[in-house]
């Protein structure tokens, strides 16, 4: 089976290109497609497995990051989004692709509905951060994304990446539901613990990127696009670095996912 992969552009979108080849190395087949072009052509999302909403800083980061962006999907694409998630497909929004998703509430998706329990607000140094990190996969999370996975570095570049939640209670179903995905850690694997850069923005409980129930939709605020090849990684002369870019296996384990669940 052929794995079908939609990478959404347009209007300050700018991590498409990357966020494509990976999923093509991944083995898909991928394909970059507008806002207006799949507003207006609803049988590209009917036909796709996976869609991805990338980096970048879509409608300029007017009112808020990922704002403006987040209510033209939700309200001209919300029910086509509603059968695609239904239909068991596979979503995964990156830095601004993350903001955007908790502004129109397609994350955490607790009950199945759209709503917003979650955001994204300027990070504690009220500046932007441009800086790699060290990620711990939280144990037992529902992530299909991020399958056999344990630590990874990568990249942020962000300036509202501060994960915050509605209340207590939101907090403890998103831990109790494993739709924890990513924390912040140090470069031994021990928490970052709010600490500043190892935690780049503040994010409560070092919080990087959180699932839905079912670990298909996959949002974060680091780019694993970033990190394909070892001559990404900052230490690639200096260290051993693995010659696959450990983001690469995101995209891997979605793919790999899509040709053993949507046939």
């Amino acid at each position: 089976m052929t794995v079908n992969a939609l990478v959404l552009t347009g209007f300050g979108i700018n991590c498409d290109n990357e966020t494509c080849r990976a999923f093509t190395r991944a083995g898909a087949d991928t394909s970059r497609v507008h806002l207006n072009d799949l507003i207006e052509h609803l049988d590209l999302l009917d036909r796709a497995h996976i869609l991805a909403i990338p980096g970048g800083f879509s409608f300029g980061d007017h009112v808020a990051s990922g704002k403006v962006l987040a209510n033209r999907l939700r309200y001209k694409l919300g029910a086509p989004l509603e059968r695609f998630v239904g239909a068991g497909k596979l979503v995964i929004g990156i830095c601004n692709g993350f903001q955007v998703m908790v502004k129109m509430g397609l994350l955490p998706l607790f009950d199945g509905a759209f709503s917003r329990e979650v955001t994204l607000a300027w990070n504690d140094t009220c500046r932007f951060e441009n800086r790699w990190v060290h990620l711990g996969v939280t144990p037992g999370t529902a992530c299909v994304w991020l399958k056999d996975m344990e630590a990874l570095p990568l990249p942020v570049r962000h300036g509202e990446g501060k994960f915050m939640v509605r209340d207590d209670a939101v907090l403890r179903k998103l831990r109790d539901n494993g739709q924890v995905a990513l924390r912040y850690v140090r470069a031994d694997g021990t928490p970052a613990a709010g600490e500043f850069p190892c935690n780049p923005n503040g994010a409560v409980d070092d919080i990087a990127g959180i699932c839905d129930p079912t670990g298909r939709i996959f949002g974060l605020m680091p780019h694993p696009e970033g990190y394909q090849d070892r001559e990404n990684h900052p230490q690639w002369t200096r260290a051993e670095v693995p010659a696959e870019g450990m983001g690469l296996r995101v995209f891997k384990n979605a793919v790999a996912f899509a040709e053993k669940e949507l046939r």
